[in-house]
């Protein structure tokens, strides 16, 4: 089949016969008219992968464009740590830090121009959201909806007041339709599953369809090699059903790849659905039809259960699960992001009475939890809002201890099977932002705190400062981690048993056999890890000799064992 075939196909998937046809006819010239990128890399992802994920003004300094700040930053720091740069949303906005997108082909004029974001796709891959779900009720495209120009009338999703909408998945607890009233004076109610001011878009218009296929090439022509689809779940809407996951948001996925995988094959798709494992991991479709990454969503929450519980009994169990079956697609490891610690992930994993201790646990500790509606008017926790360091540690933590947690923490997602993501609050050690939250009013605010570069350059050159001792502990990890065949996506992998009170994981290749130890309690521990293929002798992170029959594993100490070091 060829690629035409496989797009037709999908198009006559979702709209029918004719109409698939129709689309065809519309989206076609896109394509042909794009220039092809031939792909110059052998596979998609390797072990000196790693993504810093930051908006683009968390870095400022007078007199210069943040992007130009974020750019000299990461080229004095991070070029021996990070492959690629995920940068939020950067184009103008109007609500929820940038995911209320008023133009999408603009750069927000408070942060640079586009010769600034293609400066820094010089040294960094760089990771572009496609905010393919809403669109800010003050783009001049829902402006023109209101008024009903040609192209435009079904921009939105237009639903009857009345309607019995009690089955549609809710992430938030804010009304599902909003009133607006159009220039001729009708008033319309509008589908914004996230916000008043983010108006839904909608995918049965061919319309739509073209625009954001449009906006999607044209990402790609800026420089983008990595492609988020945010919020991609809900982006199909049947009123009678849950309105997440349906068939034709999997066949609209596959869509943006076949595209893609024509004219830029190197362009990966990265999901973000924050939703259970089993949920998340349908985007992977067949393997090579779908996403190449997706976010890895139930290690945030469950690596703060573990090491808060101090116990990684329910986290090993988890982690034998996360073997891929093709090598055309990954997980997109995180534990910080801009968003909070979602814990709908953690459904059939930890019962509610867990996931509540969590909840208070995070109040406890100066966050706050954010809830969504469920089908029965009742609400539960949807998100933790907390950053990650605050978030482990303990009441009476001095810096060494909630550094020594931390970083651990951070280990241990680094040698599972995928990509790390980190974000910059956690590169740089961030504790709660609670001011911001009180500006703001938002609790997401907490972990976006805008910083001063000068004030972070002089902090984080203070040793003794929680900035300096987590920022290069943790470029440390980076940049041995790059250096490692046994740290490949695709390298073999299995979670030991040792003890409840460490997270024992083997990762193998021809070359090269790590295990790799990190103890998730404040005692020090002692273990045996030799028999057979375990000649590990060697810490990559410290250099010194080890004898594997006799480790002696300091509080939340690790280990990166070899038998060959690159």
């Amino acid at each position: 089949m060829d690629n035409d075939e496989k797009i037709i196909g999908l198009l006559e998937q979702i709209y029918g016969p004719v109409r698939g046809r129709e689309a065809f006819d519309r989206i076609r010239p896109l394509v042909r008219a794009f220039p092809v990128r031939p792909r110059q890399k052998s596979g998609f992802f390797s072990n000196g992968d790693a993504v810093l994920i930051t908006y683009g003004d968390t870095l400022n300094q007078p007199g210069e464009a943040p992007l130009k700040t974020l750019g000299r930053f990461a080229r004095a720091n991070l070029k021996n740590a990070f492959s690629a740069i995920h940068i939020l949303p950067f184009f103008p906005y109007s609500s929820d830090d940038g995911f209320s997108v008023i133009d999408f082909h603009t750069v927000n004029p408070d942060l640079g121009r586009w010769p600034d974001i293609n400066d820094l796709s010089r040294d960094f891959e760089l990771m572009f959201d496609l905010v393919l779900n809403h669109i800010s009720s003050q783009s001049d495209w829902f402006q023109r909806y209101l008024n009903r120009e040609p192209g435009f009338e079904r921009l939105a999703i237009e639903v009857d007041p009345d309607l019995d909408l009690s089955l549609v998945t809710r992430p938030r607890t804010t009304p599902l339709l909003t009133p607006y009233t159009r220039t001729d004076g009708e008033t319309v109610h509008v589908w914004t599953t996230f916000s008043a001011d983010q108006i839904d878009l909608n995918y049965t218009s061919l319309s739509v369809l073209e625009k954001m296929i449009e906006v999607l090439l044209f990402y790609v022509r800026q420089g983008a090699a990595l492609i988020r689809l945010d919020a991609i779940a809900y982006l199909w809407k049947e009123t009678d059903t849950t309105c997440i996951h349906c068939v034709q948001t999997h066949e609209m996925v596959k869509l943006f790849r076949a595209i893609l995988d024509e004219v830029a094959p190197e362009v990966m798709i990265i999901t973000e659905t924050n939703v259970p494992h089993q949920e998340n991991i349908s985007y992977f479709g067949n393997g090579v039809d779908e996403a190449q990454m997706v976010y890895n969503f139930t290690l945030p929450p469950l690596l703060v259960y573990t090491f808060v519980r101090q116990d990684a009994t329910v986290f090993s169990r988890w982690a034998r699960g996360l073997a891929l079956s093709s090598p055309a697609t990954t997980f997109f490891n995180f534990t910080a992001s801009h968003d909070g610690i979602g814990v709908r992930p953690l459904e059939g994993i930890l019962p509610a009475a867990d996931i509540a201790f969590l909840a208070d646990h995070v109040r406890k500790n100066g966050g706050a939890v954010s809830c969504k509606r469920n089908p029965d008017g009742s609400e539960t926790p949807y998100e933790l809002n907390i950053t990650y360091v605050d978030a482990l540690s303990g009441k009476d933590d001095g810096d060494d201890v909630r550094a020594a947690r931390f970083l651990a923490s951070q280990a241990v997602q680094l040698v599972l099977p995928g990509v790390p993501g980190v974000y910059i609050h956690s590169l740089l050690g961030s504790r709660n932002w609670n001011e911001g939250v009180a500006q703001t009013g938002r609790a997401r605010t907490i972990n976006r705190r805008p910083l001063q570069y000068a004030a972070v350059s002089q902090e984080i050159e203070t040793p003794g400062s929680l900035r300096h001792t987590i920022f290069y502990a943790y470029l440390h990890l980076l940049a041995v981690r790059r250096r490692q065949p046994a740290f490949h996506p695709g390298a073999a992998f299995d979670v030991m048993d040792v003890s409840p009170q460490c997270v024992v994981i083997r990762r193998t290749t021809a070359e090269q056999t790590i295990l790799a130890v990190t103890g998730v309690c404040g005692k020090a521990l002692s273990l045996d890890l030799s028999g057979p293929g375990r000649s590990c002798t060697t810490d990559l992170l410290t250099g010194q000799s080890i004898d594997p029959g006799d480790i002696r594993l300091a509080p939340f100490q690790t280990l990166w064992l070899t038998n060959h070091a690159f």
